[in-house]
């Protein structure tokens, strides 16, 4: 299959900015790079762009076929049709936000996806954390309708590569805020750190991909709190810096669930929400977040809410 994104291009670049944030990085904020870590996301992102070369082919292949029974035709020249590439790239971000939020509230989807929020830091190379694990769920469905729309597979291929670019330089905490205007349309440095927040605040909030409009839409929208100290990775951190625990640890917990839960249970530990139990002994982030609103109305600090979090060292969905 050839490859259409323009991710392979922005290599250089990327390298180039983990460069220049780790000089920064060295003078301002030495706790935001680690040895291990970073070399663990690198691997990471050699690893997804192989299983992307490997399985990549088949679903375009798919996409190719059912392009052939599209419902609109931009005709034979469709790369010529100027309009079509920025509504495709909206109604794509539009199709990421759906893909991310379903990475985050059904567990299977939730495996694939909890490879992003592993690391305990938050830097560019954090942006290279990609999934080896994709094919495994569904994730590709949520483009079949744009296909069906008309759009080539080829120019949903650039603008979802385009997208993946612009995503990148949101992962860092050496930009503080934005202008106003392009906070309140885009996604930012400061609605993504909330994203990789456990924080109880923060938990599954700001799903955008390019467009912050989406979660405002939406209702999961949650803006950063100045004086806050954010917590990043997952619930129960690795612990680790091994990288094949790193990028299947989620699916070896859901198959010990399922294989240990009574037969009527089985299948929630694979649909349901990541922390979803059957007897109550997890909590999911929904139930962290209102038990710490509920916690609101007394004297405490955030920082001792986040002390006192009843699920402290317990697994989000392992």
């Amino acid at each position: 299959m050839p490859d259409f994104s323009p991710t392979q291009y922005a290599v250089p670049g990327f390298v180039a900015l983990v460069l220049i944030e780790m000089i920064w990085a060295w003078r301002r904020n030495p706790a935001a790079y680690e040895p291990k870590d970073t070399l663990t996301s690198l691997a990471f992102g050699l690893g997804s762009t192989v299983a992307g070369l490997l399985f990549g082919g088949l679903f375009f292949a798919l996409y190719l076929f059912l392009w052939d029974y599209r419902l609109f035709d931009f005709g034979p020249e469709w790369w010529t049709v100027w309009w079509a590439w920025p509504l495709c790239f909206v109604l794509d971000d539009l199709k990421y936000y759906w893909v991310h939020r379903t990475g985050h509230r059904v567990r299977w989807f939730w495996a694939s996806h909890v490879n992003h929020h592993s690391s305990q830091h938050y830097n560019l190379s954090t942006a290279l954390r990609q999934t080896w694990t994709g094919f495994l769920t569904l994730g590709f469905a949520f483009a079949l309708p744009l296909v069906l729309l008309g759009f080539h597979p080829a120019m949903i291929a650039i603008c979802g590569g385009f997208n993946l670019i612009y995503q990148f330089w949101i992962h860092t905490e050496a930009i503080d805020r934005m202008p106003r205007w392009f906070e309140a349309v885009m996604n930012t440095p400061s609605h993504h750190r909330v994203h990789h927040a456990t924080n109880p605040r923060y938990l599954d909030r700001n799903y955008a991909g390019v467009f912050i409009v989406w979660d405002k839409m939406f209702g999961t929208f949650e803006p950063e709190v100045k004086g806050e100290k954010i917590r990043y990775g997952i619930v129960r951190q690795l612990g680790s810096f091994n990288l094949l625990w790193a990028v299947f640890h989620e699916w070896i917990g859901i198959a010990q669930d399922m294989w240990r839960a009574p037969w009527k249970h089985k299948l929630s530990y694979l649909l349901r929400e990541p922390g979803w139990t059957h007897d109550g002994s997890r909590q999911t982030s929904d139930q962290i977040r209102e038990a710490w609103l509920a916690r609101q109305g007394g004297s405490e600090t955030p920082e001792q809410v986040a002390s006192q979090n009843p699920i402290a060292g317990k697994p989000e969905a392992a």
